[in-house]
């Protein structure tokens, strides 16, 4: 890598700038005069260089091995046998019942096991609690990303990351498999939503959500309200060339950046400069996706979880990042080659930990091999470990390595759903207004049409509870935005297809949108998926907006939708992103309670095939401006 490739970047950086255990005594002390690496009045350099020298290859190997709960759940000694560094639950993956306890139980449970190995090395158990503890039922659920882009409010993004922190760890979870600082340039790509937004200068401001998780600084991981923040997906992502697969299927999530070093450094490498620099993040995730460059001939797309160049060149060495690198889901095994050969070249492109879910084993075992034979250099092992062990020792995992349930109480609360509320407030943006029509008043005679006026799962779009998400009201609890209406209006009529008469009222509200989806599937061009509206949703503006004098339109959706042929039809137009649990906040904005202030996180195509368009493009003529929003009283 020539440094000047990169100059560019440091300027931006500049600018930017189970089994039931005990709860929160739960401790583990070590005898006096015996293993530095068990005292922790040393400073963790110290402590991490002392247990790395005491530990076998087998245990350094265990150490960068992250399994599925679901593949040691049946034989938990697996934990200790393999010794495993850390486990996971992927989307979805959740104790039976579904509760903060039956949460906190299960991670204990793994912890005892780890906790009798050789050296007891605690587990880090990981996440992903994306908008708020998703996998667990009763969890504030927030905004996804999108929305929260749209408040433009980073010290919102703060203390909702912090709640997010408390609730998670209080069941468990030291680690989170977030933020998303994904820079989205293309609203086709499935995953739009997970990202704050189109712009790296906005992204790079949200990153505040790394502080609210971790804490201000590494002394404040240790606390029971904070957690390991990972920032993903580095990098590029979001700036992938829409296209087609191998299959024949329209592919943009684990596709190809074609970009310049300069280009790349200014969009997509930006937000973890300051997430880094500024926040210093514990571990960062490498995408499924590739880099290829535009401005070295002959280049080859490279997958990023076996990009040297990018992953030990700029983000360890040149960005200064000593946290740990964490694989994707079974990230390495679209690294050309076989199996040894995918290991080999991650590890030796700078990975650290890999998510290996159903076959750690083989990992191991692999990995073991490599080194063995020469080809992966003990040094690169002891690196990787050391980063690993320090996170683990700032966790304070040594000495309290059961879970801390004493804010297991706020999960869900009424203090921690009034920030969500707030926050879905203010991620609400208002693209029209004739007439004043906004704010609605209470005595007006309202007439409610759309599924997702009704629905919490469409509501809060994938990665809640499940892992695409899922339709209907039973899943998790929180208020439609239909149950905020009815608080607010004496007089509401609901019609999910619009079929009641529509005679008699003074406002028709439909609400349109998509139902969940997560990554990959969510793919314009991949199972039906398309930004354009459907054609139940056109068929109730049409029917509402024709029958009743004034007519407003609410979009429940993770990204932009083709509304250019209906929006003359509204008299107000609001997009309400994915707002989570609290509709309460939607309502909050269309009856006055608060103002409307979001502003768009993205630019607003006239048509799908407009797509990418993003603010400062040559001939940029979107339907509605990044940052475009109108303001109420």
């Amino acid at each position: 890598m020539r440094r000047h490739h990169f100059a560019a970047l440091l300027l931006l950086a500049t600018a930017l700038v189970g089994t039931a255990v005990p709860a929160s005594s739960a401790t583990t002390t070590a005898p006096a005069g015996t293993r530095p690496y068990l005292d922790q009045r040393l400073p963790v350099k110290q402590r991490v260089a002392d247990l790395l020298a005491r530990m076998t290859l087998a245990e350094k190997v265990g150490q960068m091995t992250q399994a599925e709960r679901g593949s040691v759940d049946n034989d938990q000694g697996r934990i200790t046998n393999l010794a495993l560094g850390s486990l996971l639950s992927g989307g979805g993956s959740a104790p039976s019942p579904n509760t903060p306890e039956a949460w906190a139980d299960m991670v204990d449970g793994y912890q005892s096991h780890a906790l009798a190995t050789r050296l007891r090395i605690p587990i880090l158990y990981g996440v992903d609690s994306v908008h708020g503890h998703g996998n667990l039922v009763g969890a504030t659920v927030f905004p996804h990303n999108i929305g929260m882009g749209a408040t433009r409010d980073p010290a919102l993004v703060r203390r909702a990351a912090h709640i997010t922190a408390t609730e998670t760890r209080a069941t468990g979870p030291q680690w989170v498999f977030a933020p998303c600082v994904c820079v989205t340039r293309d609203e086709r790509w499935g995953r739009s939503y997970e990202s704050f937004g189109e712009d790296p200068r906005l992204v790079s401001r949200m990153t505040t959500a790394v502080e609210g998780l971790q804490g201000g600084n590494t002394r404040d991981l240790a606390r029971n309200d904070r957690v390991l923040a990972t920032v993903k997906h580095f990098a590029g992502d979001g700036d992938t060339v829409y296209g087609t697969s191998t299959t024949g299927d329209y592919i943009i999530d684990r596709g190809i950046t074609r970009t310049s070093h300069k280009r790349f450094a200014e969009i997509d490498l930006a937000p973890y400069v300051t997430a880094v620099q500024v926040h210093d993040v514990g571990s960062v995730m490498p995408s499924y996706s590739s880099v290829q460059w535009t401005d070295v001939p002959g280049s080859e797309p490279i997958r990023m979880s076996a990009h040297k160049e990018l992953l030990t060149d700029v983000l360890k060495q040149k960005i200064g990042f000593d946290g740990f690198l964490i694989s994707d889901w079974d990230a390495i095994g679209e690294i050309p080659g076989d199996f040894a050969t995918q290991v080999r070249t991650s590890v030796n492109a700078g990975m650290d930990m890999f998510m290996q879910p159903y076959n750690a084993p083989q990992f191991i075992q692999t990995l073991t091999a490599e080194v063995q034979a020469g080809r992966v250099e003990l040094s690169r092992i002891d690196d990787a470990v050391s980063r690993i062990l320090k996170a683990k020792f700032e966790l304070g995992l040594f000495e309290r390595p059961y879970t801390d349930r004493t804010n297991i109480g706020t999960i869900g609360s009424a203090a921690h759903r009034a920030v969500a509320r707030r926050a879905v407030a203010e991620s609400q943006v208002l693209l029209k207004n004739d007439h004043k029509t906004l704010p609605l008043k209470p005595s007006q005679r309202l007439y409610v049409a759309g599924v997702n006026a009704d629905d919490l799962g469409n509501q809060a779009g994938g990665w809640t509870v499940t892992w695409q998400g899922q339709s209907g009201n039973t899943a998790f609890p929180g208020t439609t935005i239909l149950q905020g209406i009815r608080k607010n209006a004496r007089n509401v009529t609901y019609s999910s297809d619009a079929s009641a008469a529509t005679a008699g009222y003074d406002v028709g509200v439909v609400v349109i949108g998509e139902t969940p989806y997560a990554e990959g599937v969510g793919d314009v061009g991949v199972g039906g998926h398309t930004l354009n509206l459907s054609a139940a949703d056109k068929a109730n503006i049409d029917r509402v907006c024709s029958a009743i004098r004034t007519c407003v339109v609410l979009d429940v959706a993770g990204r932009t939708q083709i509304v250019t042929d209906q929006l003359p039809r509204t008299d107000a137009f609001v997009m309400s992103w994915l707002p989570g649990s609290e509709g309460d906040g939607v309502a909050d904005v269309l009856f006055g309670k608060r103002p409307f202030s979001g502003k768009l996180p993205v630019s607003w195509p006239r048509g799908e095939a407009q797509e990418p368009i993003n603010v400062g493009d040559r001939d940029y003529d979107p339907l509605f401006p990044y940052g475009y929003g109108l303001t109420t009283p």
